[in-house]
Parts: C-alpha cells; sequence; structure tokens
C-alpha cells in the first residue's frame, strides 16, 4: 500500500499481521484481546497523547480486520471512520485569516461578508466559524491573500464531497454518497479511515479445508518487480493454503468479449453506453447519476467472470480477488450479483497474511500465462476500450467509435454530465475512477510510474494470442455473462 507515512503503514500491517497469526493458529477470539498491550506495552506513548488511546485505536483496528466496524455501530460500507483515532486531527475545515493580515484600513474582509462572521482585532482579523457560511468572499476581497480555506486531507480527497464533520470535529461519512473509492484512506495523515478486512473470514475457510482459490488483478503485475511472475504468485499462493490460482486477466478477455457484443449491438442502436467493470465508476453513477444506470453495460466485472467460472466447475468454491483497490470489496458484497468473489483482499492484506505464514513471493520464470495482452492490459486507462475494439476486430464488426477514455474523477464527471444533458460527442464511455485506472488503485503496492517499467517488461513477454482465441480454452457456455 502507498502512503507518505510509513509510521501508519507500519501499524496497520502488523495489526493485520498479528490477526493473521492468531487466526490461522485457530487463537483470534481467545487472544485478539492481548494484541494492543502486546503492541503497545508502555508505560509511555509513541504516537497520540496516552496508551490508553493508542491501544484503542489497535483495539479498532483489530476489529475492522475481523470485518467489523470499529465502533458499536453498525454499518455495510466497507470504508470506515475511527474516531479515537480522528478526534486529535488539528484541521477545522473553513476559511482562516493567517499571519499575513496587516490589520489594514480598508478593512475589505469584514465589508465584504454577508454573514457577520469577520470581526477586527487588535492585529489582526477573525472569522467567527459558527457564522462563516464559506462563501469565500473575504478571501477574494484580502488585497493581502490572508485569508486562505484551509481542507482536512480526507475531505480534500473524497470525489463526491462524502466527507463532513460533526460537532467535535470528528468526521463523518455520507453512505448516500460514498462510492467507496478508498481514496481518503491513503489520504488521512493519522490513519483515522480504514477499511474493513475480510483475512480472517477467508483463513478460517482455509483452515476448514474448503476449496479457496485466489485470483490477482491484472494491476498485480509489475507491482512487486520484474521477476515476480504469474508463477510466483501461483507458488506463493498455494504455499499459503490457496487450492488455486487464476490470473484475473483472463476475466479481462471474458469481458472485453462480451462487452464488445454489448456495444456493437447498441452502437447499431444509436444507444450509448458506459464500461461496467471499475465498481466506484458503478457506484458513481448509481448514486450520482441514478437516470444512467440503465446505460451501465451488463457485462459482469473480469473478477465476477473469473468467479463464475469457477464456481462452474465446482460451485462450493470460495473465490478470493486480490488487487489494489478498495471499491472491488463493495462490488464483492453486492449481493445481486449472483456468483461474483466471495471476497477481496488489497495487497496490504495479503502481504500480511504472507507474513503470518512465513511465505514470500520469489521470482520465477514468467511461463504461467492464462490471459491475452488485452485481458492483462484490462488495469490500464483505456485498457478496457482496447479489448473491446480487439474484439471488434477480431469478430468482423465496425471499430468506427468513439469512445471517452475517462481516468480519474473529474473526466468521469464532465463526460457523465455531458451523457445527462444529451450532449455527449462519444458513443461510448470506458470509466475508471482511479487516474491511470486500476494502477493507480489506492492499495497499489508500487506507484503507477514506478512500476511501469517492470509491468510493461512481464506483459511484453507474452505471446501474440487474440482474446477469442484465448478464450476457446474454456467453456463459456457454463456461465453467464451477464448481471
Amino acid at each position: 500500500m502507498v502512503s507518505d507515512d510509513a509510521t501508519i503503514l507500519k501499524i496497520k500491517h502488523e495489526v493485520l499481521t498479528e490477526v493473521a497469526k492468531l487466526a490461522f493458529a485457530g487463537e483470534l477470539d481467545e487472544k485478539k484481546e492481548n494484541i494492543p498491550y502486546e503492541m503497545i506495552p508502555g508505560p509511555e506513548a509513541h504516537f497520540r497523547c496516552c496508551i490508553y488511546k493508542e491501544r484503542e485505536i489497535i483495539r479498532q483496528r483489530v476489529r475492522l480486520a475481523e470485518g467489523k466496524c470499529p465502533g458499536n455501530r453498525e454499518s455495510s460500507n466497507i470504508v470506515q471512520v475511527i474516531n479515537s483515532a480522528c478526534e486529535e486531527c488539528p484541521i477545522s475545515s473553513g476559511y482562516v485569516v493567517t499571519d499575513l493580515c496587516q490589520g489594514c484600513l480598508a478593512k475589505s474582509c469584514k465589508q465584504s461578508c454577508n454573514f457577520g462572521a469577520i470581526t477586527i482585532g487588535n492585529d489582526r482579523s477573525y472569522i467567527d466559524p459558527e457564522k462563516c457560511k464559506s462563501c469565500g468572499k473575504c478571501a477574494q476581497a484580502c488585497s493581502y491573500s490572508a485569508i486562505v480555506k484551509i481542507q482536512r486531507p480526507c475531505m480534500k480527497s473524497c470525489p463526491v464531497s462524502a466527507i463532513t464533520m460533526d460537532e467535535h470535529g470528528v468526521c463523518q461519512i455520507d453512505e448516500s454518497k460514498c462510492i467507496q473509492c478508498g481514496q481518503c484512506i491513503h489520504n488521512c495523515p493519522f490513519g483515522a479511515i480504514a477499511s474493513k478486512t475480510s483475512i480472517v473470514d477467508i483463513i478460517n475457510a482455509i483452515r476448514e479445508g474448503k476449496k479457496v482459490v485466489a485470483m490477482l488483478a491484472p494491476a498485480g503485475e509489475g507491482q512487486f518487480g520484474e521477476n515476480v511472475t504469474m508463477a510466483s504468485w501461483r507458488t506463493a499462493m498455494k504455499k499459503l493454503g490457496f487450492a488455486d490460482f487464476v490470473e484475473v486477466g483472463l476475466g479481462g478477455d471474458m469481458t472485453a468479449a462480451f462487452e464488445a457484443e454489448e456495444w456493437a449491438e447498441s452502437f447499431k442502436e444509436g444507444k450509448k453506453m458506459t464500461t461496467s467493470c471499475c465498481p466506484a465508476f458503478v457506484n458513481y453513477i448509481k448514486k450520482h447519476f441514478p437516470e444512467l444506470v440503465g446505460n451501465i453495460s451488463t457485462t459482469v466485472s473480469p473478477m465476477c467472470a473469473v468467479s463464475r467460472m469457477l464456481k462452474a466447475k465446482d460451485p462450493e468454491t470460495v473465490t478470493v480477488f486480490i488487487g489494489p483497490c478498495i471499491a472491488k470489496k463493495s462490488e464483492a458484497q453486492d449481493k445481486s450479483i449472483e456468483g461474483n468473489a466471495d471476497f477481496v483482499l488489497t495487497f496490504g492484506e495479503i502481504r500480511a497474511m504472507m507474513r503470518a505464514k512465513g511465505v514470500e513471493l520469489e521470482p520465477e520464470e514468467n511461463t504461467s500465462q492464462e490471459a491475452s495482452v488485452f485481458g492483462k492490459r484490462f488495469g490500464n486507462g483505456g485498457g478496457v476500450t482496447e479489448a473491446v475494439v480487439e474484439c471488434l476486430k477480431e469478430s468482423g464488426e465496425s471499430t468506427d467509435i468513439k469512445v471517452a477514455r475517462c481516468s480519474g474523477i473529474a473526466e468521469c464527471k464532465k463526460a457523465l454530465m455531458l451523457f445527462k444533458l444529451g450532449k455527449l460527442p462519444e458513443d461510448f464511455i470506458e470509466g475508471m475512477i482511479c487516474e491511470g485506472g486500476c494502477v493507480g488503485g489506492p492499495s497499489r503496492h508500487k506507484a503507477a510510474m514506478t512500476a511501469k517499467k517492470d509491468r510493461d517488461k512481464l506483459i511484453s513477454q507474452a505471446d501474440a494470442r487474440g482474446v477469442h482465441e484465448n478464450l476457446k480454452n474454456y467453456d463459456m457456455d457454463s456461465f453467464s455473462m451477464h448481471r
């Protein structure tokens, strides 16, 4: 996982690893209360005001690791606020007067305020936060640029303004707006926002002897260096206790092939459509552009496609998706999509499980290939479009289509707004909420550009099989590719 603060990551990973160790040993219920004391022995605090606060935060992280909400409240939302960690955030969002204020005679800031929120002190102006409406007129009026808008990093990072503060200054997530993209998680300097995990459920399934299969996202290729291949992952996952391993780039081929059929039909009918593989993008449409829900492709995501394929062979199979995405957890939680992945793990969570068992991703020859290059590129921004266009070519369909390839919330919002107003010039929208596509996901192991060289090298070693050619190796009639 990527963050500017190694201390936050160390704490997060240590909690997950300790929970995983106890879960593998079958001792979690018995010994989980000891984790806060073992991690924070005292008597001195290291990060917070006191060891009691530190231990409480660890306690809430353990609950999240168990898939529970951090407090007593019940919520189905994947992304959660750890109140005890958020309480110490010193930033109150709004406009404030800085030391640049010269106490000038013009008092233009006070004159511009229509709510009487500004008073003049002995040496500077003062803004009453109770009266301020955050209109920004005072900042515009100040000749010295002495008034600035301060915003919490979590609120600033949220693409849909789903985060507010309560009367105590603790952040609240508006679940009616939240698209569960997870951007806020790695932008909170206090580590006060986190997501529920499924590591305990997965470990329990492995211990019970169930057939648990790991499925690695296309974005995983190159994340751990040029020598960590799909074969490396297969070996590591089997050592960890998984029954098998599948490359979800195969699911990318499946989704591309069936979405190409939808696009071809819709194009002939003059109907515009959006992609459906990015769950945060789908959540965004459902919650913020509900009038466009009928235009979302009915083709299931690559994650769901591979899960359905595995369950078609053995309905008792437990499928686990591994990748850099938080929103995938919400997709797996959506019971309206039958046969989808049972659980989702981020790279950080699977690595915690590996550390608990002493398993490493070790270099292996890049000989295992279950996907075409187009399926492998599904995790890149524009990769879905390239795969779908390739399928249209292979099927002899027209490729004279225009696609709005949207990377990041700003581009997605613009395209959807034009679509809503009937002014979208393109025929289809490829929507990826994370910039750069899945490779830019919030729980990536490396930044997209840092991993690009290794990713490109690994993918360049793949053979040139076509999408439909690859799918001939699988029984595509044994399961449905539509919601």
